[in-house]
């Protein structure tokens, strides 16, 4: 299931989970096994170019949002299906379409319904999609424009998305299908996060170094953490201790206090980092590192230390957990 915008699975981390990794370079797929940190499969995505990538609630099979060739609100190929890839098989296995531009770009199964999430930028909404079928079922309204992640509140009733542009957060009711409230964060903001208790949703200013703790009681920025760096990807871990952020431009991990709301420590990773994934467990972290070869960081988060450094592929982005 997903917690959060983080991919948690019930129990331990086992032998027949799975990291997911979109390598953005090789327009492709790259499954690798936790327990050896290697990789034992790339799978070719068959498009023009997938940023994230989501595991299906069984484990079987991973959706990878074809968005094309560009940045976020940057020219270049608008991006129109999802590709379905079987992690047994390693094949691709069936194709969602749009029948025009989207950009679709985050994935997320719902807590409840086990429907599949998608944020479709240009027509500023996040598609519902059946996982099984692979048929559109509807869309919820963001009511900006590049509104690029989300997370999903733990009952399926909330929805929160990062828009960069218009730097602000929709707070969208589920059921409803309808826009709440849209949050003011700064003229650009990136990425999003939400604590397991719904209580907190955070999302990074991209013109000072800070993020901002919204208050969903109030749907309001509630506080200003002040980092070392641009903050970048974030995800707070399953126990609810830590909030972690990239620091693409320190090549580090902030690591913050969820109850204080302060920086407690930060951890170098590898270059560029984007991304972060923390296993079920909350004892493990992996860091997508864009630039050089393309690698992925694994943080103990007992030792606070990098334990290995997993090569991936150029352009290493989007980060998922499979497993039973």
């Amino acid at each position: 299931m997903v917690v959060a915008g983080v991919v948690v699975c019930a129990g331990l981390v086992n032998a027949q989970s799975k990291l997911l990794v979109a390598v953005k370079g090789t327009q492709s797929l790259a499954i690798v096994d936790p327990a050896s940190g290697s990789v034992v499969a790339t799978v070719p995505e068959g498009g023009t170019t997938g940023h994230e990538v989501i595991a299906s609630s069984d484990g079987k099979t991973a959706f990878v949002p074809i968005y094309g060739n560009s940045g976020v609100g940057k020219p270049g190929t608008d991006g129109d299906s999802i590709a379905a890839i079987d992690l047994a098989t390693h094949k691709v296995v069936g194709t969602i379409g749009f029948n025009h531009g989207v950009r679709p770009h985050c994935p997320l199964i719902g807590p409840k319904d086990g429907l599949l999430y998608v944020t479709t930028e240009l027509d500023k909404t996040i598609t519902i999609i059946d996982p099984k079928t692979l048929k559109v079922m509807g869309a919820l309204p963001t009511g900006q424009e590049q509104s690029h992640m989300m997370v999903l509140s733990h009952d399926g009733k909330r929805a929160y998305t990062a828009n960069v542009g218009p730097g602000t957060v929709s707070v969208i009711d589920v059921p409803g299908r309808k826009v709440l409230k849209v949050i003011p964060i700064s003229a650009n903001t990136q990425r999003i996060s939400m604590t397991p208790d719904d209580e907190w949703v955070f999302t990074a200013d991209q013109t000072k170094a800070q993020m901002a703790a919204i208050n969903t009681a109030k749907n309001e920025v509630a506080k200003w953490i002040p980092m070392e760096g641009m903050g970048y990807g974030s995800t707070v871990t399953p126990d609810g201790k830590w909030l972690l952020v990239a620091l693409a431009d320190q090549n580090k991990v902030a690591v913050i206090d969820v109850k204080t709301m302060q920086v407690a420590r930060s951890v170098p990773v590898g270059d560029y980092p984007q991304g972060v994934l923390v296993t079920p467990d909350s004892k493990t972290a992996y860091v997508s590192c864009m630039h050089g070869a393309g690698t992925v960081s694994e943080i103990d988060l007992g030792g606070w230390k990098v334990t290995r450094t997993i090569a991936t592929g150029s352009s290493t982005d989007g980060l998922a957990w499979a497993g039973k």
